[in-house]
């Protein structure tokens, strides 16, 4: 029987997939990678021999009738990103709402997304929250800012690394800088980080520093 399987994988260290994700990927017909260079480096490591097929922002919409006529004739077919839960700011969405609108079975496996080791280690309230995901680079982002100005929950952002310290003044700018926060990079990695403070104490932290890794803003909400 056709099926999409929507496969997270691991964030940093290789070993946080669960068993069902790698029995899916060894067992697909074909696995749909964000770059299949790193998600080749995952199947060896796993000893899968899985084949591979590039499936990404650039060539999803040109590729997405493809795999659903794949999906008609029975294959099952596994999409991964390069880390985490596929679709979670990253591409997925337009396969899957395509899968479902043709009638094709899609699954989300359970598994990897950096936000949520990110927001329960920053020690700010997460019983509700807001993930925002990467704030727009330019055009719309201080309409977003002023919008979000409002939020009463935690908010949970991404970042590039270049951007860090222009985004946390940004946050000074329109949140306050005492305002609490943490950011956390390179989850589950060697040199995996948090630091708590004030959005100003944040600021001044990271302002001279080389930041590398994915980056995670949690936001907490008003005093």
């Amino acid at each position: 029987m056709s099926k999409l399987f929507i496969v997270p994988t691991p964030i940093g260290n290789l070993e946080d997939i669960t068993l069902r994700s790698l029995k899916i990927l060894e067992e697909a017909d074909l696995i749909l990678a964000e770059d299949t260079r790193k998600t080749s480096n995952l199947l060896k490591h796993y000893n899968i021999s899985t084949r591979l097929r590039a499936h990404h922002k650039f060539n999803e919409h040109s590729t997405v009738s493809h795999v659903v006529s794949r999906l008609k004739t029975g294959e099952k077919i596994a999409l991964v990103t390069d880390a985490g839960t596929p679709s979670i700011s990253d591409p997925g969405y337009l396969l899957i709402r395509t899968c479902l609108e043709n009638n094709i079975d899609v699954e989300c496996l359970p598994g990897p997304t950096a936000f949520v080791p990110a927001l329960v280690n920053s020690g700010l309230p997460d019983d509700k929250f807001c993930f925002e995901g990467f704030l727009p680079v330019k055009k719309g982002r201080s309409k977003r800012l002023k919008e979000l100005a409002g939020e009463k929950r935690t908010i949970v952002f991404y970042e590039a690394p270049h951007r860090l310290t222009y985004t946390l003044n940004q946050l000074i700018e329109y949140f306050g800088p005492s305002r609490k926060a943490s950011v956390s990079r390179e989850l589950t990695k060697i040199h995996e980080e948090t630091i708590r403070g004030t959005l100003s104490e944040l600021a001044e932290h990271f302002a001279f520093k080389t930041v590398k890794g994915e980056i995670v803003i949690v936001l907490g909400p008003q005093s």
